[in-house]
């Protein structure tokens, strides 16, 4: 079995001068890694989704914020310290696109795994971004699948930062607690041992979860920003980076054995100017758990991940 990564070529802009975060170009330069790994054969690429709609952003968001967006009028994106232009407006719209697109082929197709090579979302609220993330693509996706399909997922974020869209959208749209069920938005806490117990504990909550059909399909995003050696992070070694990929892809396999579960990865946060190579190879060795636990595919990949400069 692949792995489905959704992409398109004209959802990274090029590079705007002053951006603090990659985030908008990493989708290409991640795939530009995996290219020359022997995780490549293992993959599938698939390109045949549609921008998102002013009706798909107003789903999590106000409409003043999302016009202003739109236009290239204040308020814009500018609180998250990311240049605002039509190309990075087109982007925004194409990588919250490529996450619904992911989790919706994994919900038409459980027995395949999906990738959405994309971040940028988790902080972003409803009147407006913040953290480097423009809208809420984990709550719009949510939103669309529950109201559309009547689906209930549940999000594992293992960014190292918390996940703050998805609660703080509760409010501005009361179904999402339907859609994501509160404590179904897991995000460790702690570090080190502390952390990877937390985040068991957490995995067996949902695990019971999903037996029990109280959640239809799973996201995980595994940011590398959660590596002691990120520019922001400082919770796991890579060891034990690794180890919760693992805890976390062990669940969902287990799971599978009993019944079919979408699953649909995604990449979220990760900065490091001295060294963006660590970053990219975290989210390799994380698609090589990943191809291992639930693809069947066994390559025992090891990227380099150097200490901070």
């Amino acid at each position: 079995m692949t792995l489905t990564i959704h992409y398109r070529d004209d959802m990274v802009p090029a590079d705007a001068p002053g951006n603090y975060s990659k985030s908008p170009s990493k989708p290409r330069r991640f795939l530009e890694f995996l290219r020359t790994t022997p995780l490549w054969p293992h993959i599938d690429l698939q390109d045949t989704f549609s921008p998102l709609t002013r009706d798909d952003l107003l789903l999590a968001h106000k409409p003043a914020y999302v016009d202003a967006f739109l236009a290239g009028t204040q308020p814009r994106c500018e609180s998250n310290g990311l240049v605002w232009s039509p190309a990075f407006r087109d982007s925004v719209l194409l990588t919250n696109a490529c996450l619904l697109s992911a989790i919706t082929a994994a919900v038409d197709n459980p027995t395949q795994v999906t990738m959405a090579p994309v971040s940028g979302f988790h902080h972003a609220q409803p009147s407006g971004g913040s953290g480097y993330c423009t809208f809420s693509g984990q709550v719009i996706a949510a939103l669309k699948l529950y109201r559309e399909r009547g689906l209930r997922g549940a999000w594992v974020d293992l960014d190292g930062h918390f996940g703050n869209s998805i609660e703080d959208s509760r409010e501005f749209a009361p179904d999402l607690d339907a859609a994501i069920a509160p404590g179904l938005n897991i995000n460790p806490s702690g570090s080190h041992g502390g952390y990877l117990a937390d985040l068991t504990a957490k995995l067996a909550a949902l695990k019971q979860a999903v037996l029990s059909g109280n959640v239809e399909y799973v996201a995980f995003a595994h940011g590398a920003d959660s590596h002691e050696w990120d520019q922001l992070g400082y919770q796991c070694s890579t060891a034990e980076w690794l180890q919760a990929a693992e805890l976390v892809y062990w669940m969902l396999a287990e799971v599978r054995k009993v019944r079919p579960l979408p699953v649909t990865v995604a990449l979220f946060g990760g900065y490091r100017d001295d060294h963006p190579e660590s970053v990219l190879g975290l989210h390799a060795m994380d698609v090589a758990v990943c191809l291992r636990r639930l693809c069947g595919v066994d390559l025992n990949y090891q990227a380099e991940v150097r200490p901070r400069a």
